[in-house]
């Protein structure tokens, strides 16, 4: 068993003080036992095409060296949230995870890309200005592997299947729905995702900020492999802990055995 905090942080158009708040939120994170924090997404940057290729750094900048000493300092697993990458003039949004020395163990860029125009709801084209990544990222901790995934990812059910097939206990969602998507959505999917593949999954959300560019729905939430809501915020700047019970997932496995009863053959 070991101990997860999602820190729901209300990020700032200038980095250095968007950094400030995330190492202020995951040493308390660390004080309060966790052994594994997670920022959200874009916690650096202002959810917009108009800011993405801006706010862009390479993979050996400023914000990733910072994540780096994030986790050294406060020992403890970073999964970096993400952040917008800059990389051979293509801009992506890519979370950085690293272990508890700062050593950088896994890359995920965001894969869908988050194109929508939802009738008297929100428009937002991310393939405007960001590219799409083609990796599916499970990491390997002292604890389990975990997969990792950005938002729209969880729309596509193939992917987190297919990271608990690669032996995922845990998921990972920095995500930042916007309050048409997330009030109908947020609460349903990632119950759905644990419960699919029988793992934890940790989504981990902006504060809502009315005044910025941006509105995320928040409600960070984890929920077990049974489906259930394990912790969850509302739409203010917390921090969300839960304690993750390996054996309960082996346990929830084989009391109803979904995985080894898929018929592949079927499928195909």
């Amino acid at each position: 068993m070991f101990k997860i905090a999602l820190c729901q942080m209300m990020g700032s158009m200038d980095k250095e003080e968007s950094k400030e708040k995330a190492r202020a939120m995951v040493a308390e994170a660390a004080e309060k036992g966790a052994q594994m924090a997670v920022l959200p997404e874009m916690w650096n940057c202002p959810y917009s095409n108009d800011y993405f290729r801006d706010y862009a750094e390479p993979e050996d900048g400023p914000s990733v060296n910072f994540l780096s000493h994030l986790a050294k300092e406060n020992d403890l697993y970073l999964i970096g949230g993400s952040i917008s990458e800059l990389d051979d003039n293509k801009v992506y949004n890519t979370s950085f995870s690293f272990d508890r020395q700062g050593n950088l163990i896994g890359k995920h860029r965001k894969v869908h890309l988050f194109d929508i125009d939802v009738k008297d709801g929100i428009r937002f084209m991310e393939s405007d200005t960001l590219s799409p990544g083609d990796q599916c990222t499970v990491i390997d901790t002292e604890y389990c592997k975990i997969g990792v995934a950005i938002c729209y990812d969880v729309r596509f059910p193939e992917l987190s299947r297919k990271m608990a097939l690669m032996g995922a206990k845990l998921i990972v969602l920095p995500a930042a729905f916007n309050l048409t998507t997330g009030p109908a959505h947020w609460d349903l999917t990632m119950r759905a995702r644990a419960l699919d593949n029988q793992v934890y999954f940790a989504a981990a959300s902006p504060a809502r900020d009315m005044e910025g560019v941006y509105q995320a729905y928040g409600s960070s939430c984890i929920a077990t492999p049974w489906g259930e809501f394990l912790a969850k915020a509302d739409e203010k700047e917390t921090i969300v802990y839960g304690d993750i019970d390996l054996d309960y997932v082996e346990a929830i496995r084989q009391q109803l055995p979904l995985l080894k009863h898929r018929r592949e053959e079927i499928y195909k």
